[in-house]
Parts: structure tokens; sequence; C-alpha cells
């Protein structure tokens, strides 16, 4: 049986997310997570937004916070995969 949930997607399929972070990151470390938006958020936190591939993809990203000694916060399926469908959690 095949896992459809960590099959690879093309491009403009691929899922967004929103991650959140504790801590501030400026917009110069998007090429470091793959391309993803630096957002800065209430409170402190930053917001990594954008397409990501598929579950290794994921793993990858959040093992880069991990590397970085962020605290995670949140993980997010962004409903919808238009940049417009994001709304701010604060």
């Amino acid at each position: 049986m095949a896992d459809e949930g960590n099959a690879q997607r093309a491009p403009e399929e691929a899922a967004v997310y929103c991650i959140q972070v504790k801590g501030q990151l400026g917009a110069e470390w998007s090429d470091w997570f793959d391309g993803l938006a630096i957002m800065p958020a209430p409170h402190g936190d930053t917001l990594l937004i954008g397409p990501v591939a598929d579950q290794s993809a994921l793993h990858g990203l959040l093992r880069k916070v991990r590397d970085l000694g962020l605290p995670l916060l949140a993980v997010n399926l962004v409903v919808g995969s238009q940049e417009g469908a994001f709304r701010d959690p604060g």
C-alpha cells in the first residue's frame, strides 16, 4: 500500500506551511530556510511561511530550526496554497 502522505508533490502543488519559532530572524535567513518567507510575529516570535515539497522537506526545515536552537512553537498546514490564505495567529 502506497503512503500518499509522503508522496513528493509538484512545486505548484506543494503544501504551504506556517512554522512559528520563538526569537527574531531577519529576512536574510530565507535562503537558509529554502526560500520560505520570514515574517516577524507578536511577542518576539518569527513566522516561516511558504511551500514545502513533501514531509521529508518539512522535517529538514524543522532540523534547521533545532540546529539554530530556536524553540519551536507551532507547525501549521495553511488551508489553501495561496499566500493570501495566511492569517496571523497573534
